[in-house]
């Protein structure tokens, strides 16, 4: 039989419910002919790797689902369901672009990247796509770390297979000023959540107690050259 509570029994649970405010993004892994394409095309390492992951404006925690088949025959008139794939959703973001436009940038000759398999120059007659093979230009170590103002917890999500698969529509008009935003579609080939390398683990753990090199082997994350930071 349920027994009735009082709220004040709900009030520790109620008064630590997590906030959307607070997060991070952290663009990792990219191979590095196409983080030199975007170096020379204007995106530096150092944008790739401290800035643009701040001004992610918006951006959803991703999701995923079991895709399912029906078994016939195992028991005479019953029908079941069972998974045979694990599907992985896209993600949706959208950043604030910053005065010299290199959020825009970043994407756009990253989409760029993807389709200049052909070598040949944009501006010439006969021009031609070719895609580059995945493993060019995909990332392997792209973050989303959502965690709150205390800093004491976290949720790590770790991305495998990420790239743009769509630089949407950006609006501009004469209308009164706004901050111009550019939304970005991602497409992953799968997640990993929670702690999942030696330098998570050292950050997570040094909220609690401090581990030694000995202890934890702190991997330099491949950011374009800059050691990924982490909530403080």
């Amino acid at each position: 039989m349920v027994q009735p509570r009082r709220i004040s029994d709900f009030k520790p649970t109620l008064s630590k419910l997590a906030g959307t405010s607070h997060y991070q993004v952290i663009f990792g892994g990219l191979p590095s002919a196409l983080r030199q394409h975007l170096n020379v095309r204007g995106v530096g390492y150092r944008f790739i790797g401290e800035t643009a992951g701040l001004l992610c404006n918006n951006i959803s925690l991703p999701g995923s689902a079991n895709a399912t088949t029906m078994i016939d025959g195992n028991y005479m008139g019953i029908q079941e369901k069972m998974a045979h794939s694990r599907v992985f959703t896209e993600l949706n973001a959208e950043f604030m672009v910053d005065s010299e436009y290199k959020t825009i940038k970043f994407f756009e000759h990253w989409i760029e990247y993807m389709a200049s398999g052909s070598g040949e120059d944009q501006s010439r007659d006969g021009y031609y796509i070719r895609m580059m093979y995945p493993e060019e230009y995909k990332s392997n170590q792209t973050k989303i770390i959502k965690f709150d103002r205390d800093y004491n917890q976290e949720l790590e999500y770790t991305f495998y297979g990420l790239f743009p698969r769509a630089l949407n529509d950006i609006s501009v008009s004469y209308d009164q000023t706004d901050i111009l935003r550019a939304s970005v579609t991602f497409s992953i080939d799968r997640y990993i959540c929670g702690r999942n390398t030696s330098f998570s683990l050292y950050r997570g753990n040094s909220h609690n107690k401090k581990l030694t090199n000995s202890q934890v082997n702190i991997p330099n994350i491949n950011t374009g050259g800059v050691v990924a930071p982490g909530p403080i």
